[in-house]
């Protein structure tokens, strides 16, 4: 019986000599190495044979050649690599601002109490739900020049027909247009939720101080949701540098290269003209581009976050 006891009671028969019984570390390889064979497979993988592939000169059905630093030396002589960069900034800089502007607009308005106001945000949040092609089609058809709503609504009221996505001076500034009708919605329930969560004590002792409705938004509304809309700002910037789908749905790039992005450009010269070589280093370029402006956000995100000055 006694000398059961300890075994029961869990101690080991160093603990009964004095000494402290041997606890095994614990080992967390078995459930680290499944997540870390997923992230090399989906991550690492692909992008380490983007960069062998971009020192490569390699178009397939042809046979493979090392080129070194040669598809990088053609991408900075290359025009049309240069404009696609261009209409992608252009395009990115105007899908953020649009939206950002809009959105808070938006969310300010629907913040106020008035009657229905539920059912207004639910109609508000609808477009964002819609797939991206079902839209760039539906909008496709509404910029017609001769068939779609959009002319024939200018029409009554006296305005030109206009070739929107169908002439070369207008075709980003629809695109972007409808980049804003879908993503609005996204800022505004960001701004929203930072709307939500400001404090109304400071509005009450400025409406007491005098303060008008300008003054109340520009020194206490929009510094206080300031770190909501740079997470919106983010947000639409990584959605609007990846965008793939409506411009290619819509226009494919054109009329001509008029909207062009370096999205389209890669895919046309990987998939289209099957230079994959060239396209993998204009993925690493466009990869460091947006490494680059993810850094710039990130440091204005870190300036935008509220402090605590009493210390706490």
């Amino acid at each position: 019986m006694s000398a059961i006891a300890p075994e029961r009671a869990g101690v080991t028969t160093q603990a009964i000599e004095g000494s402290q019984p041997v606890r095994l570390a614990p080992n967390y390889w078995p459930f680290v190495v499944p997540a870390l064979v997923v992230v090399g497979a989906v991550i690492v993988f692909p992008w380490a044979f983007t960069l062998w592939m971009s020192v490569n000169s390699w178009t397939l059905g042809q046979s493979r050649s090392f080129a070194g630093m040669e598809n990088y030396l053609r991408l900075a002589s290359d025009p049309r690599f240069w404009e696609s960069l261009w209409h992608t900034l252009t395009y990115t800089f105007l899908s953020v601002v649009a939206p950002m502007f809009f959105g808070t607009v938006a969310a300010l308005i629907f913040d106020a109490r008035f009657p229905l106001r539920g059912l207004l945000r639910g109609l508000f949040v609808m477009p964002m739900m819609a797939t991206p092609v079902a839209v760039a089609l539906v909008w496709t058809m509404m910029f017609h020049p001769q068939l779609g709503v959009l002319n024939y609504l200018l029409s009554l009221v006296g305005i030109p027909a206009q070739e929107w996505i169908f002439n070369a001076n207008t075709v980003i500034p629809s695109l972007v247009a409808v980049e804003t009708w879908q993503w609005t919605p996204l800022v505004m329930l960001i701004v929203l939720g930072g709307l939500a969560s400001v404090p109304r004590e400071p509005f009450e002792s400025a409406e007491i101080d005098g303060a008008n409705a300008w003054q109340q938004f520009r020194y206490l509304t929009l510094p206080m949701i300031a770190p909501f809309l740079m997470i919106a700002m983010i947000i639409r910037t990584i959605d609007a540098l990846k965008s793939f789908d409506i411009i290619y749905a819509m226009t494919q790039g054109g009329p001509g290269t008029a909207s062009e992005t370096i999205n389209i450009y890669l895919y046309n010269t990987a998939f289209s003209y099957y230079d994959m070589g060239y396209g993998s280093a204009m993925v690493v370029v466009f990869f460091i581009v947006i490494v680059a402006l993810s850094f710039i956000l990130l440091m204005l995100r870190q300036r935008t976050q509220w402090v605590d000055t009493e210390g706490k």
